[in-house]
């Protein structure tokens, strides 16, 4: 039986709240930080390196496009290079076969198999497309890849990519940047339930509770970006996501009480005080 961390001493803990002794695994790789972090939107660069920094992650992803289409991307990569491990994404592609190729191109320009995959559907509401995505994953499993793709909350989706060799899958708990929350919990929740493969909770993760909630649900792992970089103070939030994950993570292993439609006294009501009958 695994040893209960002590969360007071911070024995057996990292920073107090995430057990060392429960790393999560994709692939070939370990990780004890379960929280990913994108990359875009922050107003400069010293400011993602803070939060990268005080999140405590140790995967970060960028998108290939963005980063052969601009200099900033690639100046931020040669800061972090070699601090933390590069998913680069297919953001912007539309078809199976501008992933793939895109994909190609990653792995040429950084050394790196693993790959994040994305195939949006339309720009509206940057909802993965299910039959494109599902063909690219095909094609980039069968040349080598590490494939860990942005998909919708479909558990059939889901359980079809897993039987296809996917190292992890990544469902929206709300649309791209919505800030909305876990929408429909129940899909999930029965993703959760039923992959053999690590399940990153993707997109729409707006504040330290709804990455929490995700956590305690089962999830293996939080990947967000637009919570941190837009927020008021990103600093403070990469913080609160930090936490939020690792305390999420140990209150799913402790197990919540089941949930009564009544009240139930904590104190026994035995050696009650009680003033003598008229």
């Amino acid at each position: 039986m695994t040893p209960t961390p002590d969360i007071l001493s911070g024995a057996g803990c990292n920073d107090g709240f995430a057990a060392e002794d429960d790393p999560l695994i994709i692939a070939d790789r370990t990780f004890q930080s379960r929280l990913f972090m994108g990359t875009s939107l922050y107003p400069n660069v010293q400011v993602l390196l803070d939060c990268l920094a005080a999140s405590g992650t140790q995967m970060i992803t960028a998108a290939v496009r963005r980063i052969h289409a601009a200099g900033r991307e690639a100046d931020i990569l040669a800061h972090i290079h070699g601090q933390y491990h590069l998913l680069p994404n297919t953001a912007g592609c539309y078809t199976a076969e501008d992933a793939v190729l895109t994909a190609h191109l990653a792995r040429e320009a950084f050394g790196t198999s693993w790959i994040k995959l994305e195939v949006i559907g339309d720009e509206d509401t940057l909802y993965p497309n299910n039959s494109e995505l599902l063909r690219a994953a095909e094609r980039l499993l069968a040349d080598g890849f590490t494939v860990l793709p942005y998909c919708s909350d479909d558990p059939l989706v889901c359980a079809r990519l897993e039987a296809m060799g996917c190292a992890a899958v990544m469902p929206l708990a709300g649309p791209i940047g919505s800030g909305a929350g876990l929408c429909n919990p129940y899909a999930l929740r029965m993703i959760i339930e039923r992959a053999r493969v690590p399940v990153i909770i993707d997109a729409g993760i707006g504040t330290a509770s709804d990455a929490c909630i995700a956590m305690e649900m089962g999830a293996s792992g939080v990947l967000l970006n637009t919570a941190i970089a837009k927020s008021l103070n990103p600093l403070a939030m990469a913080k609160a996501m930090r936490y939020a994950v690792s305390a999420g993570r140990l209150a799913h292993g402790a197990g919540r009480i089941p949930v009564k439609t009544h009240a139930s006294a904590s104190t026994m009501t035995q050696g009650r005080v009680e003033a003598p009958s008229p």
